[in-house]
């Protein structure tokens, strides 16, 4: 069988094994992945040694982003910062452009925190905030909801564009840069000025929905503080990129810069300014923080086996000589690489609901491409963002958070939400 066919088998099988048979996205790309290297006649012992080899080089270079990312996010909330950066940018904006208070909210805790846990902390001050200035709640919450989406398909430290990028060897920091730049557009028309045609649609959230923990003003660090530490990541990481444009690269400066740039030890240096600034010096207790911080990394063990998972099936791709196939068939062809990427990321994206997922796949799929085609790598991690990110509908764990903390209807979240 050619190897674009069972290429295009084993996304079938991928698809069949996570939506008809509810199989684990984990386990269901494994078998994937042993599925391409035995249909291609590869040995048996090789395809466990590509498993392995893909594996380890995507969570080695991933790994301390995505663990410091999630602790780092798990301290802005649980000091208070996270609800000080709303309260804040609520209060400088007014209650005439609050719209636009919950964009920069949704944007700025985002890039700290993964999608999940930013919506579970945000969510709830939307409805208090809903509620003090008469605003439609679905207005307010896709305004916040749209920005968080857009950093997690768009932005490191998130794990799709993070781990993308190394599967690409793009920048991390000019991805970060660029990636910024695209969010713009993105997140204006989609939180900006797609919610004034939804101001009608009426939500009903359930009353637990507002029991979650809620700080006091006094309670609280400060807004200017908060926000400087939660834009500590992207301060470094963009100082590093830029020193790559004004400064030698043998200089003692553009090596430190290029050092405490680098996605770990960013994240590493922000985590630990959160902790000592935000948490301990305001006289909160190190064991305390160190508890909370150890229920986020909990959450992190699916996404690092997913990634894990889209490194070996990424790996047999090239191993198994699928990735000189995909070359040779489009060797020639006038399809832009980047739209290519975009369609089979957003082809995936539908029929999985996973961006992660979607995200990861269609990287493994058009890897082999970019040696030959002269691609930009930093706008092809941004082209299958995107991709991810398209038409989430009921497959999609996203859209289900979204219909039943607002209360809505299927109907009325598909209207809104997808």
């Amino acid at each position: 069988m050619a190897p674009i066919l069972i290429l295009c088998a084993s996304i079938i099988l991928l698809l069949l094994l996570i939506t008809v048979v509810k199989l684990n996205a984990f386990i269901s790309l494994i078998i994937a992945t042993l599925f391409v290297g035995i249909c291609n006649s590869m040995a048996l012992s090789g395809i466990i040694k590509s498993i392995t080899s893909g594996i380890g080089s995507t969570l080695g270079a991933t790994l301390l982003i995505l663990g410091f990312g999630v602790l780092f996010g798990s301290i802005l909330s649980e000091t208070g910062a996270a609800q000080k950066i709303s309260t804040g940018l609520i209060n400088l904006f007014g209650v005439k452009k609050i719209k636009y208070a919950m964009v920069l909210t949704g944007f700025v805790v985002g890039i700290a925190m993964f999608y999940n846990a930013g919506f579970i902390v945000l969510v709830p001050l939307v409805f208090s905030v809903a509620f003090t200035t008469k605003q439609p709640l679905v207005y307010l919450g896709i305004a916040l909801t749209s920005a968080l989406s857009v950093t997690h398909g768009f932005l490191p430290p998130h794990p799709g564009p993070s781990t993308i990028a190394v599967l690409f060897k793009a920048s991390i920091g000019k991805t970060l840069l660029y990636g910024i730049i695209v969010a713009i557009p993105a997140i204006t028309m989609a939180g900006l000025v797609f919610p004034e045609f939804i101001k009608k649609i009426k939500a009903y959230p359930p009353k637990e929905m507002f029991t979650t923990k809620h700080f006091e003003a006094a309670d609280m660090p400060g807004f200017a503080i908060s926000i400087f530490t939660a834009l500590i990541p992207i301060i470094l990481m963009g100082l590093a990129t830029l020193s790559t444009f004004f400064l030698p690269a043998t200089t003692e400066a553009a090596k430190i810069l290029q050092f405490i740039g680098e996605p770990g030890i960013a994240m590493l240096f922000a985590l630990l300014v959160a902790i000592f600034v935000l948490g301990i010096g305001r006289g909160l207790k190190m064991k305390a923080l160190m508890e909370s911080s150890a229920t986020s990394l909990n959450a992190l063990t699916t996404i690092i086996l997913l990634i894990a998972a889209g490194g070996a099936f990424k790996q047999i791709l090239i191993d198994s000589g699928t990735g000189d196939a995909i070359v040779a068939h489009f060797k020639g062809s006038t399809i832009s690489p980047l739209l290519l990427g975009w369609l089979i990321a957003t082809l995936i994206r539908i029929a999985l609901g996973s961006a992660t997922v979607a995200g990861l796949t269609a990287a493994g799929i058009v890897q082999p491409l970019l040696a030959t085609m002269h691609v930009n790598p930093e706008l092809m991690v941004l082209a299958i963002g995107a991709g991810s990110l398209m038409c989430s509908h009921v497959n999609d764990t996203g859209f289900w958070m979204f219909k039943e903390y607002f209360g809505l209807s299927v109907k009325d979240t598909f209207k809104t939400w997808t």
